[in-house]
């Protein structure tokens, strides 16, 4: 009898501590959850090439301009006029693409093959980063913030297709979506850089 009540109670010692411990893990979350990044320039990311950070607070006093890019999409082409963007309007402008796969699997490649494919065909010298999710259970912060009024305090917006572009402005706050199709010369994008 005794051997059974030892038992029990180690059962329910290890029970106390298991509660104990999920608790502190919830209430962890619930502090990064109300922590949250509340300006862009809060916000990082890994580089393309995993061997350094992009800090957005790095971009302080510039807009930016960030467009979730794959090289095997219809608006692959895009990459062209994106540096053209960047190389015209570098002193007030940067650009960040954030290589995607989540639409029909347009961006298979490794970060090598991306670096390689955007730099050979479109002279990319703009900042990539490593390839992340934009939208579902495994968002990326970054794009949580840019699709999110509750974090960006501006607009929700819905990720549907390779090269959506978000403006930031140089203050780290949400300015205008645009979808795919629109140019990333047009006047809708130029015209708020003059």
């Amino acid at each position: 009898m005794k051997k059974y009540f030892y038992t029990i109670l180690g059962l329910a010692f290890i029970g106390i501590l298991t509660y104990s411990f999920s608790e502190t893990k919830f209430k962890s979350k619930e502090v990064s959850t109300s922590t949250a990044a509340t300006n862009f320039h809060q916000l990082s990311i890994a580089s393309i090439d995993g061997k350094s950070t992009l800090n957005m607070k790095d971009f302080k006093g510039k807009y930016v301009l960030c467009v979730n890019v794959a090289s095997e999409c219809g608006y692959t082409k895009q990459y062209g006029a994106l540096q053209q963007l960047f190389d015209a309007y570098k002193d007030k402008l940067v650009v960040v693409g954030f290589p995607c796969n989540q639409f029909m699997g347009q961006e298979p490649g490794t970060a090598e093959e991306i670096q390689t494919f955007c730099k050979k065909n479109y002279g990319v010298n703009f900042p990539l980063t490593q390839k992340i999710d934009v939208k579902g259970s495994a968002q990326h912060p970054i794009y949580a913030w840019l699709t999110q009024k509750s974090l960006n305090g501006k607009e929700d917006v819905s990720i549907k297709w390779n090269f959506n572009k978000i403006l930031i402005d140089p203050n780290g706050n949400w300015v205008k979506y645009y979808p795919s199709g629109v140019d990333p010369l047009s006047k809708e994008i130029t015209d708020l850089l003059k």
